[in-house]
């Protein structure tokens, strides 16, 4: 069966064809940037066949999913004869509320469920929503399956995921911890394991999710028990572009001296702190390691913010879970830049972590451990792989409503 997963931002869609054979196979991949402008980009990446680009017009999500599924089919650069191979459509939805607690198989109440969660998400939610209607639309008979990334979270326990606000804002209005970045931690969690030759449910594990989003996950025994991000993917990790923890205080006297409204603080918050805040206009993890070896003071601030707070979080997720047994470093800059990898983790031999800096070094872009071979604590770099998973999850429900 041949998986089509999409994953459909505000003004782009990012796809891969799956197909599931003995073990899953990539056929194709590709991106639809600046959906809605005149000169949009759709790159089209099959395997074993030339990479096809065009820019022009795409005026909306329908458009550009059309272009895929064309693109796809093409003579000389699809990897299908007829879209009836593809088996079913997996979907990346961000916000899954307390209602999605895993990968679900969407009809029309599912539908409806997620358009309600819009106001929870309104900025990541409402095009998952609109990838959704579009495949109903051109594929109707083809099941599609939601894969959230809030899911994996929902095993938190109910001191990890309530704030200290009144009851009525969780009870009336879902004010609670949710976590991002399900999709990966659930990836990277039991791959480390595997490559250990362990059963990750017999382990206590910390994912280091690095980007320009990032969150920590504390993965006890197969599951998640805390996690970084928040209500919103604001809270946590400084990030490319996101505060991270910020002192609501902090926040209410901006807004008061400044005299900024609610639409302008969504955008300090969310666009332009984090690394791009601290530096003034940086976002990529490269460009500030070279300001830092430079010696420009705001990049090297930023980058020692960076570490500092994911070594705190380290800590504070080692303490809830009473030890830790692996460290996993994933995400863009989990792994590739092993100065901040060292930066991290050269100071955890409290938690019996004997990090070797020459493995390190090693290990750019691929999997390893970065740990030396007596260490208690195991560090490693796992490339993670969310479109697996949600291509695994519709495999799985897919194949499941085919039985029926």
């Amino acid at each position: 069966m041949k998986i089509l997963v999409l994953n459909c931002g505000s003004s782009s869609i990012k796809y891969q064809l799956i197909e599931m054979l003995s073990s899953a196979e990539l056929r194709a991949k590709g991106l639809v940037e600046r959906i809605g402008e005149q000169e949009a980009v759709f790159t089209h990446k099959p395997v074993g066949k030339s990479t096809y680009e065009i820019t022009t017009a795409i005026p909306n999500h329908e458009v550009g999913i059309q272009m895929v599924l064309d693109a796809l089919t093409h003579p000389a650069h699809g990897v299908m004869s007829s879209l009836s191979e593809i088996g079913a459509v997996g979907h990346r939805v961000a916000h899954g509320g307390e209602y999605f607690k895993k990968s679900t198989l969407l009809g029309e109440k599912e539908r409806e469920e997620i358009a309600r969660l819009c106001q929870l998400a309104p900025l990541h939610n409402p095009p998952a929503l609109l990838g959704i209607d579009v495949m109903k639309k051109l594929l109707p008979h083809i099941p599609q399956v939601g894969v959230f990334d809030t899911s994996f979270h929902q095993t938190m326990p109910e001191e990890a995921f309530l704030y200290a606000i009144p009851k009525e804002y969780y009870i009336q209005n879902q004010i609670r911890r949710y976590g991002f970045h399900g999709t990966s931690h659930k990836f990277v969690a039991p791959k480390a394991a595997e490559l250990l030759g362990k059963n990750v449910n017999d382990l206590k594990i910390i994912v280091c999710h690095l980007g320009n989003g990032a969150s920590l996950c504390a993965v006890k025994n197969g599951i998640s028990i805390d996690t970084s991000m928040g209500f919103t993917p604001v809270e946590g990790l400084v990030m490319g572009t996101r505060s991270g923890d910020l002192d609501t205080g902090a926040l209410l006297y901006i807004a008061e001296k400044e005299q900024l409204s609610y639409a302008q603080m969504n955008t300090l918050v969310n666009k332009k702190s984090g690394l791009y805040g601290l530096t003034g206009g940086s976002t990529d993890m490269r460009d500030i390691i070279k300001g830092r070896a430079e010696g420009d003071e705001w990049k090297t601030n930023a980058f020692n913010c960076f570490a500092y707070r994911v070594k705190k979080y380290i800590g504070a997720y080692a303490a809830a879970m009473n030890g830790v047994d692996i460290i996993v470093m994933t995400g863009g800059i989990g792994e590739n830049a092993f100065l901040m990898r060292e930066a991290i983790l050269n100071e955890l031999s409290y938690l019996g972590l004997d990090f070797d800096p020459e493995a390190n070094k090693k290990y750019v872009g691929e999997n390893g451990i970065i740990s030396k071979t007596n260490s208690k604590t195991t560090a490693m770099v796992i490339a993670t792989n969310e479109e697996l998973v949600i291509a695994m999850d519709t495999y799985s429900l897919a194949k499941t409503e085919d039985t029926i």
